[in-house]
């Protein structure tokens, strides 16, 4: 494993000294909020201004899952702001803005000592987090890395408000309340604005007095329509069409570029025809690097008509082709020594003979958003401005700063939305790419990746192979005494982490990667069951296929193969797979809730054969914390393929924030598994990407969107981010149907990939 920079500072600061003193000494961040006129901050979280506007700065990416809104009803709520006096600003790069609980779970892509900072109250976590600015938008951190100091923020600010009324008053400030924008006293009422001048000359209060009650919403029926007193606040500019995304950036002197990289593998730029653009209208330049080729013209299609026209050849070793992952999975169950993950009890004895064992195969998934990979980018004077959303924006600004060989401190990167991206963001190809353009051409640049570059360009997530292997109880009906998941795959997340954290290109993250364990892409692989004897092992495989995060992360493949494994049991032991998986549910009271509330709504009956039904459930985060969601599914095989007609899901994310967010969160991420469970996948041949566009990937239409039913439950526990789990238990949910409708196990995903 090569060291880098960064590894090397935070290996040895653990390791004693001055050094390590200096590294763990707590610092503190100055606001970066530059107030407007007539606004004043509060905290480096809030500004309010003379007419009573209040303004939350934001540090994650408004990527479609609502985050603005959801921090933004955090700080109402605590300071009790009218939501129409609500407004929201990406926050800049500061160390205030820390993402501490994301930076712990990460910890083994950025320290050589992550045993030291696994835990988002660790000092190492601390000073690396907010020293690196490091606000990535990631793993549903925004409520657990964010709501408690905005909380704190707003609550200051309160107190402060009612300070300043309670001067005028001659009364103490405890006496005021403070809602709907307004300090009231009996018949005395202030506005925000009125008293923010005065407010903002008084020491906040240490500690804040916080609510008795964080920003909450109760559950609703099932079948009724979510309604929340917080509606989006970008619905209105989306509505009509004047939300800005990356692509919709425009500049005095704005051109446009579009763009051709090699197949995968290693090749290189070798010729293309440059006098075929010589006098083409509207053509600004050309500009060549190593690994691509980008036209630059004053629109889009002028630069991807004069690519067209110049014919760019890349030559190298030969590119990758899909057909060898397959092989190279199954090798690596009699040649690769297997890696333990997790292991409770003694599951190998028991495992010497299993009772059962089943592989499911996994093929890569592309990630497929609606806006594809575009930035806007203008050099002059040594300084470089970045239009871009980025999921990882300090981390980006550096990349692109490195790229065309200056300071960090000469880029400013103005944060967009995104629209779409499913963890793509996190990548920073294109945000280097424009950088480059920019310097050589000389003007404002807007790059944009046609789709088949996405495809091409973009690390997919990871294909797997799953073996896993359970072993009954004797005379006991088919009680599980071991089970064993045995995942064949690259170090994916490691290989991301590379990237991410040390700017590595994609062949150096393999090498980087190669050989390793990777805990985080084997997360989820530890049924949500009462077994006494669990193993889970990661056999580390080395493709030569980028390989990347995609929403649902691990949990997509890994709930897959034990949901349907599971299945697979009931069936063996002769049961009903909800009763079966009640009675692994004992000691976890809120799983089997979800479970019986979503046969419930379902309609389940009994996943006999020729129902049509199937059922999967899942757990993310800790067992006493984190999220469950439990679906029935209801499909068959149909002319076009596999039909879903219901999915009925019950859902637990402790206290509920919004409603209407988490909504929009479980349906949207329950589409987005049935887009995995029926495409979303792409091969390659010679390098480049078989399907070329979105037709290709057999994504569902709205014709073929199912009935969608979601039921929460309420509850008081810690609040958990819903957008990965109806991505992960729609697949495995829709493969236990197709089971009972068919009589034929599925266990490939796409679904009907299955070799016949």
């Amino acid at each position: 494993m090569t060291l880098t920079r960064r590894q090397f500072a935070v290996g040895a600061a653990a390791g004693g000294g001055l050094l390590v003193a200096w590294y763990l000494w707590p610092r503190s961040y100055p606001s970066p909020l530059s107030p407007g006129p007539g606004e004043h901050v509060f905290g480096g979280w809030l500004t309010i201004a003379r007419d009573g506007v209040v303004t939350v700065a934001v540090p994650q990416l408004e990527m479609g899952q609502g985050v603005n809104s959801l921090l933004a009803q955090v700080a109402a709520v605590e300071l009790g702001a009218d939501w129409r006096q609500i407004a929201v600003e990406p926050a800049p790069p500061s160390g205030i803005y820390g993402n501490l609980p994301l930076a712990a779970k990460w910890a083994g892509l950025w320290s050589s000592v992550p045993s030291l900072a696994d835990e988002a109250d660790d000092r190492l976590t601390e000073n690396f987090a907010r020293g690196e600015m490091f606000a990535a938008t990631a793993d549903g951190t925004a409520l657990e890395a964010f709501e408690l100091p905005i909380r704190n923020a707003a609550a200051a600010a309160r107190t402060m408000l009612a300070m300043a009324a309670a001067e005028r008053w001659d009364i103490d400030f405890e006496e005021c309340e403070v809602a709907d924008g307004f300090v009231t006293y009996g018949d005395e009422r202030l506005s925000f604005g009125a008293l923010v001048e005065d407010a903002a000359s008084y020491d906040p209060p240490d500690p804040p007095p916080l609510r008795p009650q964080a920003a909450s919403e109760g559950p609703i029926a099932g079948e009724a329509e979510a309604q929340t007193a917080f509606p989006r606040l970008d619905l209105p500019a989306k509505v009509d069409g004047s939300f800005l995304f990356a692509c919709d950036i425009r500049l005095p002197g704005l051109v446009y570029a579009s763009i051709r990289h090699g197949p995968l593998g290693q090749p290189e730029l070798s010729r293309f025809d440059a006098d075929a653009v010589k006098g083409m209208r509207g053509v600004v330049g050309v500009v060549r690097s190593k690994r691509y080729l980008a036209a630059v013209a004053e629109s889009w299609w002028t630069a991807e008509q004069a690519l067209k026209a110049m014919r760019p050849v890349f030559r190298g070793p030969p590119g990758f082709d899909s057909a060898a992952i397959e092989p190279a999975l199954e090798a690596a169950f009699d040649t690769v020594e297997p890696e333990a993950i997790v292991s409770y009890g003694d599951p190998g004895e028991l495992l010497a003979a299993p009772s059962h064992t089943s592989r499911y195969m996994i093929a890569p998934a592309v990630h497929a958003s609606i806006e594809t990979a575009s930035a806007t980018a203008r050099f002059a004077d040594g300084r470089l401005e970045l239009w871009i959303a980025a999921q990882a924006p300090e981390l980006t600004r550096r990349a692109a700063a490195k790229a065309i060989g200056i300071g960090a401190r000469d880029v400013v990167l103005y944060p967009t939305a995104a629209g779409g991206s499913f963890d793509a963001r996190l990548e920073r190809l294109h945000a280097i790419e424009v950088a480059q353009i920019a310097q050589q051409i000389g003007r404002p640049v807007q790059l944009t990746w046609p789709r088949v570059q996405e495809f091409q360009s973009l690390p997919p997530r990871t294909p797997v192979l799953a073996e896993l292997a359970a072993a009954f109880t004797p005379g006991t009906g088919g009680q599980i005494a071991a089970w064993r998941t045995r995942l064949a795959m690259p170090a994916t997340t490691r290989e991301f982490g590379a990237r991410l954290f040390d700017n590595a290109t994609p062949e150096s993250a393999i090498a980087n990667a190669a050989g390793q364990a990777d805990p985080l892409a084997c997360e989820g692989a530890v049924p949500p069951y009462a077994i006494a004897n669990i193993a889970v092992e990661h056999l580390p495989v080395t493709l030569d296929l980028p390989t990347g995060r995609l929403r649902g992360n691990s949990a997509a493949y890994t709930a897959f193969c034990t949901e349907s494994f599971l299945d697979e049991l009931a069936e063996k032991a002769g049961q009903d797979p909800f009763l079966y998986r009640m009675a692994l549910l004992g000691q976890a009271p809120r799983m089997a809730d979800v479970l019986r509330r979503a046969t419930r709504i379902g309609g389940w009956d009994g996943g006999r054969r020729g129902s049509s039904q199937g059922l999967a459930m899942v757990r993310m985060g800790s067992a006493d914390g984190g999220g469950r969601i439990a679906c029935v599914a209801e499909a068959a095989l149909g002319a076009g393929g596999v039909q879903v007609t219901r999915l009925s899901a019950a859902v637990d994310i402790g206290r509920i924030v919004n409603i209407d967010l988490a909504r929009q969160q479980i349906e949207g991420g329950l589409i987005f598994g049935l887009s995995q469970a029926t495409g979303s996948s792409a091969a390659f041949k010679d390098g480049k990407p078989v399907p070329r566009s979105l037709r290709g990937l057999s994504l569902p239409v709205l014709a073929d969107c199912p009935e969608v039913i979601v039921d929460f439950v309420a509850s008081e526990a810690a609040p958990f981010d819903p957008g990965e789990l109806g991505v992960a238990v729609a697949a495995p949910a829709i493969a236990n149907a197709l089971y009972s409708a068919t009589g034929r196990r599925f266990r490939r995903l796409p679904l009907l990939s299955e070799r016949q």
